[in-house]
């Protein structure tokens, strides 16, 4: 059977105008556009008409449809409630990061679509990028030795704008920190296990607005690692290289532009053995390390067959939802840190995430 997965979007302006339903839905081998939604009407019918596709009215409207799942792409205030409407209407919802302005709001997702028995996942689409992969593997085998630091840097321009809900408490749960670090937080989980504790600081360093333009976080992992995570709504874009480096006891893994809505970047390893003894002369070559160049892939593409390929499977997605809910928690151990200038420690979840 071709069978795909019916997807309808909610909230079809922003990044699943520019990025999700063109470059993720739409191209999906195992997913099909029907409808979207959003509140700006004028907006929803343009993207309708571009991508050929029904526009509906309401929410109400939308969730009617015979939809398998729906993709929440709205501000970070409505996933929680438009989540809950999905799953009471039967759909399995795919939410964009952070689940929710807070922890509450993510177990009571996660909770919602557990009692109506669909599926959650959350978007962190920065993980199926090619060269993370490739560095996830490399790491899996050994190469890069026991894990010793981390850096992940997602940074952007963001002056004061209108309404911009990213710059309203209330609306997006915080600014620089909640917005960039959870993809940061969620890629270096992936490549050297959980973290365990955070120390961080947020700023109004340029902009004046109610949400944090600067943060920087200081964490530990459990394997004893350390990593350092800085984001930043106040460095001109092609200012910030979107680092990534990972760095073990037989090498490092370097990256720049991996972080980030495309699929490029460059990436090289520096890799040796690990009975290499020590040098006095500290000798760094200029040249050499193994540039990685394997087959790029969309990310958003990637994220929407995963998803639509586990329910077509009968799969659950426990596991996407509870990175979701993960995330809110080191993000609230941030911000609790930069309250109180002290290290947060981290809970460990269980199995199903709570």
């Amino acid at each position: 059977m071709n069978r795909k997965i019916r997807w309808g979007v909610i909230a079809s302006g922003g990044i699943a105008r520019r990025r999700t339903i063109p470059e993720g839905i739409l191209p999906a081998r195992n997913a099909e556009l029907i409808a979207v939604w959003g509140r700006n009407r004028k907006t929803n019918a343009e993207v309708a008409r571009q991508f050929g596709v029904r526009g509906v009215d309401t929410l109400d409207e939308l969730l009617a449809l015979e939809l398998d799942a729906v993709y929440v792409a709205s501000p970070n205030y409505a996933h929680w409630e438009q989540t809950r409407r999905a799953a009471a209407a039967g759909k399995h919802v795919f939410c964009e990061k952070p689940l929710g302005l807070s922890v509450a709001e993510a177990k009571r997702m996660m909770q919602a679509c557990q009692q109506a028995r669909v599926n959650l996942g959350t978007a962190f689409m920065m993980r199926h990028h090619s060269l993370h992969q490739t560095a996830l593997q490399l790491i899996r085998e050994g190469r890069l030795g026991r894990p010793v630091f981390a850096r992940a840097q997602l940074s952007c321009w963001y002056p004061p704008l209108r309404n911009a809900w990213r710059q309203i408490p209330q609306l997006g749960g915080g600014g620089a920190l909640m917005d960039l670090a959870g993809h940061c937080f969620d890629l270096l989980e992936m490549f050297f296990g959980p973290l365990v504790s955070v120390n961080s600081m947020i700023n109004h360093t340029v902009h004046r607005y109610a949400t944090e333009d600067s943060g920087v976080v200081l964490a530990r992992f459990k394997n004893g690692a350390l990593a350092t995570v800085d984001t930043f709504f106040c460095i001109r874009d092609h200012s910030s290289r979107n680092r990534l480096e990972l760095y073990g006891s037989c090498g490092s893994i370097l990256a720049q532009d991996t972080i980030g809505q495309g699929s490029g970047g460059e990436m090289v390893a520096f890799l040796e053995t690990a009975g290499k003894g020590y040098d006095a002369d500290q000798c760094r070559g200029a040249q050499g390390g193994m540039i990685l160049r394997p087959k790029p892939i969309n990310t958003y593409r990637a994220e929407i067959e995963e998803f639509s390929q586990a329910l077509l499977d009968g799969r659950d997605t426990t596991a996407s939802a509870a990175r979701g809910l993960r995330s809110q928690y080191i993000l609230e151990a941030c911000y609790r840190s930069a309250r109180t200038a002290r290290a947060v420690r981290i809970p460990a979840l269980g199995r199903a995430g709570v």
